[in-house]
């Protein structure tokens, strides 16, 4: 009787008030959304708060996001991961490669000279994950995963015109197979998140890094270097970096089913070409904002670029041998990311 009645007291309150009883059942929910990149950066403005934007008018307003760009949560970039795993975010973006080796399988697509187009590499990225290694990301609920556009050279003192002119420096890659890339071609490799860049070119901690043209003004690289090399926009890119847009297992599950919905309307293969599309088309401007500065740009030649690609095959090799001894079937991952990226190149 004492629950019959206050069920009746909630439906008089809103026919009073014009509310629908069911309003009172619906699930508001407050996502904490974490990332290292800057709050100004191309992917802060363009990738990330568009899908967030999306998502709150998708469910109206029922889903919210509290945004934590450049680590305002606290930790490392190597640590987003394991904070989307724990619950001390709701959502993070983040490079795998970050983590070397833990998640072997998907750095297929950072093998040098893979790909040059970002949507459809991200398109091939989703399908094959879903297909080879669907339990990469296990601990987490995975929104989406992208790459970023074609990976450009930039030196602070000596220009590069050929794979022997990177002899002996000091250069930054972002994960293991892209300072295993480096190696190959005679550089000294050095590892290091995004954010530590400035810092270590200003200081000569290095001399140059490799990152795409976008993601160059966000980390003042033409400003901290004078010199940039390219590879021809009709040949495969030196390298390209993946990333995972991943979320709290438990804070999705525990979601009500219509924003499940919303949130799995704004995943998969649609959302990860968006953001590598996105990331991709952001490239003309920072390429711009080098050349405005007068730096110098220079674009290798097809022989050049094949002596690139000569000089850094054995990394696949490598890898797929490493794949082998962890109990995976290399050349067949291999063989089928080259086949997606094909497919979805065409699509």
């Amino acid at each position: 009787m004492k629950r019959r009645t206050l069920v009746q007291g909630a439906a008089a309150a809103a026919a009073t008030l014009g509310t629908p009883l069911a309003a009172f059942g619906q699930q508001t929910v407050t996502l904490k959304f974490h990332t290292f990149m800057a709050p100004m950066s191309n992917v802060w403005l363009t990738m990330h708060k568009p899908w967030m934007d999306k998502v709150e008018k998708d469910s109206g307003g029922r889903i919210k996001f509290e945004a934590f760009p450049a680590m305002q949560l606290g930790g490392t970039p190597p640590q987003l991961y394991d904070q989307v795993r724990d619950g001390v975010a709701d959502v993070v973006w983040t490079l795998p490669g970050n983590n070397g080796g833990r998640f072997p399988r998907i750095e297929v697509f950072e093998l040098p000279f893979m790909m040059n187009n970002a949507e459809a590499t991200s398109k091939a990225y989703w399908e094959y994950f879903q297909t080879q290694a669907p339990d990469e990301f296990k601990e987490t609920h995975v929104l989406a995963l992208q790459v970023h556009g074609p990976g450009v050279i930039h030196t602070v003192s000596k220009p590069v015109g050929s794979a022997a002119d990177l002899r002996g420096l000091k250069m930054r890659g972002p994960t293991r197979l892209v300072t295993r890339m480096l190696a190959s071609l005679g550089a000294t490799p050095v590892g290091m998140p995004l954010p530590g860049i400035p810092d270590a070119l200003s200081k000569g901690t290095i001399d140059g890094a490799v990152i795409p043209w976008e993601v160059v003004p966000s980390v003042k690289v033409h400003e901290l270097t004078k010199f940039h090399s390219e590879f021809p926009a009709d040949m495969p890119a030196l390298y390209t970096t993946t990333f995972v847009m991943a979320m709290n297992k438990a804070k999705y599950d525990g979601l009500a089913p219509d924003l499940k919905r919303v949130i799995d309307a704004n995943s998969g293969m649609a959302a990860s070409a968006f953001l590598g599309r996105t990331q991709q088309g952001n490239d003309p401007n920072g390429r711009k904002s080098a050349s405005d500065r007068g730096n110098t740009i220079h674009t290798f030649t097809k022989a050049e670029a094949e002596d690139f690609i000569k000089r850094s095959s054995a990394v696949d090799d490598e890898w797929v041998a490493d794949m082998d001894k962890r109990g995976f079937k290399g050349a067949q991952l291999l063989s089928s990311a080259k086949a997606l990226i094909a497919k979805h190149g065409r699509g």
